[in-house]
């Protein structure tokens, strides 16, 4: 009996503990994050450079001067001179020629057509990165845990893009219409944004590991994460307000500022019936909404930095300081922009600078959201 309890305690004494390796649970279920982030980082750049193409297209008129859409074949331009004739025989049969670019000659038809043709390129392009990418990660299965389905509804998101720019381009073909439909533009813009910001988040998150996320949101500023989603709601508004200026060159009116016309209101904003469509193709008032959404963006963007100037975290507050900044710079550009009648140049740099902005905006919400560990010192 002596030996059998002894043989108790020896047991007990010799049994080796199992300890879980550090960082196991977060290990098991990483994938390839750094080449994934750095796929994802290919097609964010890819697609800024498409939003900044497709703003030249609008602003070169370039948009209706491919009047069908052919996924795949559609892929090869003109080759010949013959093919290049009769691209031009069906860009001349719809109104845009007929009312506004009758005797246009064949040089002057292929400039326009080498806008629309890159642009619609540079879209398969991305849905060609993104496939690869997405089926090669999931071939050699190195997708991070959780990380399939958000990747394959960005894909998702590329195609959906890709049939609205076609119901966009659709609308200017028909009779009567010069450029394409305004809000549709600002549907097809509006949804290039959203791809723009969910790749920025999804790039941030993959760039820190899944347990290190699930710390800093111990440390979130709830208030100033709300406070963020409010920001980038009302730039997302601003956005489709410039899509709409954009779409029926509402830009290239009203030269004076801070007044329109001489006065605060543009004259004769509600002539068109019914009522609806003044808000979607009136140039006045169209430029007034997106100049008015303007004012109160930057006055909530203000009151926003302040908030975060009290931050305790050094990183998150000098994220607001370079979003608030960089939205001082854009109002000065819009308002630039306003005063020469949007010429090209500075029309596609005002562009340029919301898409900096977009991306400013999320950057500072994610760090409100998720903000990095820092020494007492402040330093991170």
């Amino acid at each position: 009996m002596a030996t059998k309890n002894r043989s108790i305690f020896e047991e007990v004494g010799t049994t080796q503990k199992q300890v879980a390796a550090p960082g196991g649970i977060d290990r098991g279920g990483q994938g390839a994050r750094g080449p994934i982030r750095i796929w994802l980082g290919i097609i964010f750049a890819l697609v800024g450079v498409m939003i900044l193409v497709g703003g030249l297209t609008r602003l070169t008129d370039s948009g209706l001067s491919i009047t069908e859409w052919a996924p795949i074949t559609g892929a090869k331009p003109p080759a010949s001179e013959a093919e290049w004739a009769i691209a031009f025989e069906k860009y001349k049969a719809i109104p845009e020629y007929q009312l506004q670019n009758k005797g246009m000659s064949l040089a002057e038809f292929k400039g326009i057509f080498w806008w629309e043709w890159g642009h619609r390129q540079l879209g398969r392009v991305i849905g060609l990165v993104w496939a690869v990418g997405f089926f090669g990660f999931l071939a050699l299965r190195k997708m991070p845990s959780g990380w399939s389905g958000k990747l394959l509804g960005l894909g998702a998101l590329g195609g959906l893009q890709g049939a609205i720019g076609w119901w966009m381009v659709s609308s200017g073909l028909k009779e009567g219409m010069l450029d394409v439909a305004s809000y549709r533009l600002a549907t097809h813009l509006g949804l290039a944004f959203v791809i723009f910001g969910v790749i920025t988040w999804y790039i941030m998150r993959l760039s820190r590991r899944e347990v290190d996320l699930l710390q800093a949101r111990r440390l979130a500023d709830a208030r100033l994460s709300k406070l963020g989603t409010w920001l980038i709601g009302l730039a997302f508004l601003q956005i489709i307000l410039g899509a709409l200026v954009a779409g029926i060159d509402a830009g290239r009116h009203y030269p004076d500022w801070p007044l329109m016309a001489g006065g605060f209101f543009p004259p004769q904003p509600f002539d068109l019936v019914p009522l609806w469509r003044n808000f979607f193709e009136d140039p006045g008032l169209v430029q007034f909404m997106h100049r008015m959404a303007g004012y109160v963006l930057f006055a909530f963007g203000l009151y926003v930095w302040s908030r975060a100037r009290k931050s305790a975290n050094v990183r998150t507050k000098f994220a607001f300081s370079a979003m608030m900044a960089m939205m001082f710079i854009q109002v000065v550009i819009g308002i630039v922009t306003v005063i020469y009648s949007a010429p090209v140049n500075i029309a596609i740099v005002h562009q340029l600078g919301a898409v900096v902005l977009w991306v400013l905006v999320i950057r500072a919400r994610f760090l409100a959201a998720y903000p990095h560990p820092q020494s007492v010192r402040g330093k991170a």
